[in-house]
């Protein structure tokens, strides 16, 4: 096969990532939604690939995505490190540069939304005219972007679009709701509404289910000379016959509380150090009983339970004590 065959053959992929709508998506999958987990973008894009590949009627290894973008407004560093979120923002960057995405932020002021929407338009016509994408996958959701998709149109550059439609409830009760632009969806050659296709999956549907970051394994073994916190104390505390976690670990929970601190804090998940207990104590954000995970700061006091997984020892019905 000679190389301009093999040329022929290639659907050049550009991803574009409307950086404040991903992470909205991505924050509600891992808060809101009962998969609890983040969007993987190595997951991401291996899905795209396959599915670019079964409209294009091709094999996934003609699909190569050749250019990926990612543009979002960026707080100033001070802001973000007194909220506690400067680490997990340098983590998420590092993900973004192992995928080879370039990264596009703009500072942010009273127009930064608008002016992140300016340039990813500009910057996607720039790129589909350069490097001559057959397909660019299109991340977001807002109806503005219509003149960019027609543009591309013109270019001859079809385009699919990733959006979600959802509903939940924040912190605070009040109901949200997400909705991508029916414009928008007119006007894609393959317009894909994700929420629609994850709900609709079942269980063993592995393109799917690899859109997620599988949940960490922190298997932890528990002191055997674990005791229990004093009776009253706390409304979950145990009682007085309640047995280690290490002879109770084949029942799956131990109603013996503990008492510890919060170590660390991830996103959407954290860490508690317990002096009964060895090593650190994996929890999930939806296992804190009476406050807002987002509150919680590094050496809050805690009481807590221990709960099994088949990822190992986690806490459980955790309640702040200060």
């Amino acid at each position: 096969m000679s190389v301009m065959q093999a040329d022929n053959k290639l659907i050049r992929m550009g991803v574009v990532y409307d950086g404040n709508f991903f992470l909205h998506v991505s924050n509600y999958y891992l808060y809101h939604h009962d998969r609890n987990a983040r969007i993987s973008l190595d997951g991401l894009h291996a899905f795209l690939r396959a599915k670019v590949a079964e409209l294009e009627g091709t094999e996934a290894r003609y699909c190569p995505i050749v250019d990926a973008h990612y543009f979002r407004g960026r707080l100033p560093s001070k802001i973000v490190e007194e909220r506690n979120r400067l680490l997990s923002e340098r983590v998420f960057e590092d993900i973004l540069i192992r995928q080879n995405i370039t990264t596009h932020y703009l500072p942010v002021s009273g127009s930064a939304e608008k002016g992140i929407d300016v340039w990813l338009a500009l910057e996607t016509y720039e790129l589909a005219v350069l490097k001559r994408f057959n397909v660019i996958v299109l991340i977001a959701g807002d109806g503005d972007f219509v003149p960019l998709v027609r543009k591309l149109n013109a270019l001859g550059t079809r385009v699919m679009l990733l959006g979600w439609d959802f509903r939940y409830q924040d912190e605070n009760g009040e109901e949200r709701e997400t909705k991508t632009s029916q414009a928008l969806q007119a006007e894609c050659t393959y317009p894909l509404m994700m929420s629609s296709l994850i709900d609709a999956a079942d269980g063993e549907d592995t393109r799917i289910n690899n859109l997620f970051v599988p949940a960490p394994a922190f298997p932890r073994t528990a002191s055997p000379r674990a005791s229990s916190v004093s009776e009253g104390r706390s409304p979950y505390s145990a009682s007085s016959s309640s047995s280690s976690f290490a002879s109770s670990a084949s029942a799956g929970d131990d109603d013996t509380v503990y008492e510890g601190n919060i170590k660390r804090i991830k996103e959407g998940y954290g860490f508690i150090i317990a002096p009964q207990l060895e090593g650190d104590i994996f929890f999930y954000h939806t296992d804190v009983l009476n406050g807002d995970f987002g509150n919680l700061v590094e050496g809050d006091p805690v009481e807590f339970k221990l709960g099994k997984n088949e990822k190992g020892i986690t806490a459980r019905e955790i309640v702040l004590t200060d």
